[in-house]
């Protein structure tokens, strides 16, 4: 199953590395791929279970602080600076 998330704070590969390590470390993720430019990140999943699946990926992006456009989180100062720290550590576990 698939499951597309329009998110807030992409701004790099950095970003980007940072989301899909994390989410394919979820037991039954298969596949992420994030858009940098259009802010969307797309999962394909074993699960076929939409909600807990969903919540699950939901709240993992925002500890990353890459929370859901239009959620309470998208406007929140500390989702920002989590998803600065989130940048930085996939850029440098890219170069690695």
């Amino acid at each position: 199953m698939e499951y597309n998330f329009q998110v807030e704070n992409i701004r790099c590969g950095g970003c980007a590395n940072t989301i899909t390590k994390k989410l394919r470390e979820i037991n039954g993720v298969k596949d992420v791929h994030v858009n940098v430019e259009d802010k969307q990140v797309i999962v394909t999943s074993e699960s076929s279970t939409y909600d807990n699946i969903h919540h699950i990926l939901s709240e993992k992006l925002v500890k990353l602080g890459y929370p859901e456009v239009g959620t309470i989180g998208s406007n929140n100062l500390k989702a920002k600076a989590t998803s600065v720290v989130s940048c930085a550590i996939g850029k440098v576990s890219n170069k690695s």
